[in-house]
C-alpha cells in the first residue's frame, strides 16, 4: 500500500489535474518563466552582438590594430629541408636532388621577369618605399616594387636549371618572414644574409665547426642584400602583390660525402645579433651533405 501511496504522489507531482499543475506549477507561472529566459537570453544575445560590433569598428581591413613587433623576424629556407632540417642528395643519383630543382622552379615561378612587369612597379633601389595614408583617405591597395628572378643569377634557374644540384654546387634560396611596417636597416644601409658553420656540441663540454668543410659561397644579389625598396611591408590586403625579396647562396665547393652544419642569419644596423630567448630569430640552421659516391 505504501508503495501505491508514493507512485500515486509521483503522479500527482508531473501532473495534477485539481489544480490543473504540471511539476508543481500553473500554465500561467510556466508561461512567465518562460517569457523571463526569452527576454533575459535576446538581452544577452544583443548585448553581445553590440560589443562584437563596436569592436569591429575600431578594426582595419588592412592593417592590424593593434600589433606586437618583432624586433628580430624569422628566416626561411628554400628548397625547404626535411623536419630534421636536412638537405641530402646524391650527384650521381638524379632522383635524389632533382626534387629539390623541381621545388624551386615551383617557388620562383611567381618571380618570373613577365610576371613581374605585369603586376608589379620598377621602384628607386635603396630607399624605402613608403606610401602612407592621407588622413582618412586610404592608399590602398598599395604598388609593389619588382623582384625579378634574373637578379639571382647562377641561382635563378635560368642558366643553370638544376640549381647547382648535379654538380655538387647547390643554391640555397633565403627569405624573411614577413613583417608588418618592419624598416630593417637605417641610414641607407640594407640588411644582408651571411652563412657560415654552425657551432654544435661533439661532446660533455666541446663544441664544433666545420670551417674546413663548408668552402666559397656566392651571394646573390651581390652581397646578400635585402633592398630597402621592398620595405615597409603594409599586409597582405593593402599590398596584394607583394613579393619578397630573396637572398641565394650558393655553396661552390663544400667538402662532398660529409655532413656540413651552416647557420645563415640577418644583418642589420637596427636588428639584435640575437635573442636569449628564441635562438632561431633572425637566422636559420641545417645540415648539407653532397654525396659524390655510389
Amino acid at each position: 500500500m505504501a508503495k501505491d501511496g508514493e507512485k500515486g504522489e509521483w503522479k500527482e507531482y508531473i501532473w495534477n489535474p485539481r489544480t490543473r499543475e504540471f511539476l508543481g506549477r500553473t500554465a500561467s507561472s510556466w508561461g512567465l518563466i518562460l517569457l523571463f529566459y526569452l527576454i533575459f537570453y535576446i538581452f544577452l544575445a544583443g548585448l553581445f552582438a553590440l560589443t562584437m560590433y563596436v569592436m569591429l569598428q575600431t578594426l582595419d581591413d588592412h592593417k592590424p590594430t593593434w600589433q606586437d613587433r618583432l624586433s628580430i623576424p624569422g628566416m626561411v629556407i628554400k628548397p625547404n629541408a626535411d623536419e630534421a632540417f636536412e638537405i641530402v642528395y646524391n650527384t650521381q643519383d638524379t632522383e635524389s636532388w632533382d626534387m629539390f630543382a623541381q621545388a624551386l622552379d615551383k617557388f620562383l615561378s611567381p618571380y618570373n621577369d613577365s610576371v613581374q612587369a605585369q603586376k608589379n612597379y620598377e621602384c628607386t633601389p635603396d630607399q624605402y618605399f613608403e606610401q602612407e595614408d592621407s588622413g582618412d583617405v586610404k592608399n590602398n591597395p598599395k604598388r609593389s616594387c619588382q623582384f625579378n628572378r634574373t637578379v639571382l643569377e647562377d641561382c635563378s634557374g635560368i642558366h643553370d636549371r638544376y640549381y647547382g644540384y648535379r654538380d655538387g654546387k647547390p643554391c640555397i634560396i633565403i627569405k624573411l618572414n614577413r613583417v608588418i611596417g618592419m624598416l630593417p636597416g637605417k641610414d641607407g644601409q640594407p640588411p644582408f644574409v651571411t652563412c657560415g658553420p654552425k657551432r654544435y656540441k661533439v661532446g660533455k663540454d666541446q663544441w664544433k665547426e666545420d670551417t674546413d668543410k663548408i668552402g666559397e659561397l656566392a651571394y646573390f644579389p651581390p652581397n646578400g642584400t635585402f633592398n630597402l625598396m621592398y620595405y615597409p611591408y603594409y599586409g597582405k590586403k593593402a599590398q596584394v602583390n607583394y613579393s619578397q625579396p630573396l637572398v641565394a647562396v650558393k655553396f661552390l665547393n663544400i667538402t662532398a660525402n660529409q655532413d656540413v652544419n651552416i647557420e645563415c642569419k640577418i644583418n642589420a644596423n637596427n636588428i639584435p645579433a640575437g635573442n636569449e630567448r628564441d635562438k632561431f630569430a633572425g637566422r636559420v640552421s641545417f645540415k648539407l651533405r653532397i654525396n659524390t659516391k655510389n
